[in-house]
């Protein structure tokens, strides 16, 4: 059986060499992840020719003050939205300066559902400046994950290295 370190290294690993050979710059903004993300990525060797960082956004305070996500997103949608995410990717590559951010906010349980939104609710946002397109990528995902807190947040973090890594690799989510 591959543990869920192998896998995550594998992916981190294809997500570094991909924005390597496309001079793409990444970063993050995390919510229930915490820093899972960028932790897995910096487990690369090499990986700071690509990884510029991440925000760690556990808060709506630091949504806001830190990544520019407006009051009235999260007062109309609530911090797991697909806007909420979307805004955080467009304020995480402001304050990054890089070409690829993806976010993830959610609930990882075991409490937390929101109506409509149960446990294993994530939205995952994008921004995309690629360097075979003009313009930029934003958008994003929605997913509905089984499990306890902890798959949860690993199924999060491999969706987001398989999103990003398709970013990269088709121009498109």
């Amino acid at each position: 059986m591959i543990d869920k370190t192998e896998i995550l290294n594998s992916k981190a690993s294809a997500l570094v060499e991909l924005c390597k050979e496309k001079g793409v710059s990444v970063g993050f903004a995390e919510s229930l992840t915490g820093g899972m993300i960028s932790s897995s990525v910096v487990n690369i060797p090499g990986a700071s020719a690509v990884f510029k960082g991440s925000v760690v956004s556990y808060t709506n305070e630091i949504k806001e003050k830190v990544l520019g996500v407006s009051e009235d997103i999260i007062t109309a949608n609530t911090e797991v939205s697909a806007e909420c995410a979307e805004a955080m990717a467009i304020g995480a590559a402001r304050v990054l300066g890089v070409e690829l951010v993806i976010s993830v906010t959610g609930i990882a349980g075991p409490t937390g559902e929101l109506p409509g939104k149960p446990v294993g609710t994530v939205y995952m946002g994008y921004y995309y400046e690629g360097p075979d397109f003009f313009g930029e990528l934003t958008g994003s995902v929605r997913l509905n994950l089984t499990g306890d807190r902890d798959a949860i947040r690993t199924g999060t973090v491999l969706a987001a290295l398989d999103l990003a890594s398709k970013l990269v690799k088709e121009g498109k989510a």
